[in-house]
């Protein structure tokens, strides 16, 4: 009987070395690829400025805003600022349509970013807007 124990025993370490081992290899070469927010550097590098513009709202009121937006690489960046025109035409045209009421609260603002980022990637060839960002606001 001592026998057997050890032959199954032997049987069973190598199954557990065997197993460790593969999952080991598994980790190392698929890698646990988490996704990690990009550095203030990063973001600058592939972010576009977009001066204030002024418009006016669909009321008849006016808003200067001025946005970065982020994309999503450095050739995306490049198109973008070729495409800066185009940009500031949806922006335009999207804040023509809005009210003052729209702009209240932290939704009405996430609504126009998250609009303006569907409507600029629309248009965009070699890359997409990761994030779109309001840097200036003022509502008169």
């Amino acid at each position: 009987m001592s026998k057997l124990w050890k032959v199954t025993l032997m049987i069973l370490v190598t199954i557990t070395l065997v197993a460790a081992v593969a999952l080991v290899i598994i980790f190392k070469f698929t890698g646990d690829k988490q996704q990690t927010a990009p550095t203030a550097d990063e973001i600058l590098e592939s972010s576009v400025d977009v001066p204030e513009i002024t418009t006016n709202l669909a009321d008849g009121s006016f808003i200067k805003i001025s946005f970065k937006i982020q994309m999503n690489n450095e050739d995306a960046k490049a198109e973008a600022e070729k495409r800066d025109f185009q940009m500031k035409d949806i922006i335009i045209e999207q804040l023509s349509q809005m009210k003052p009421a729209d702009f209240n609260g932290e939704q009405g603002k996430t609504h126009l970013k998250a609009r303006l980022k569907e409507k600029i990637n629309q248009i965009m060839q070699d890359g997409k807007v990761e994030q779109v960002y309001i840097t200036s606001f003022i509502l008169q």
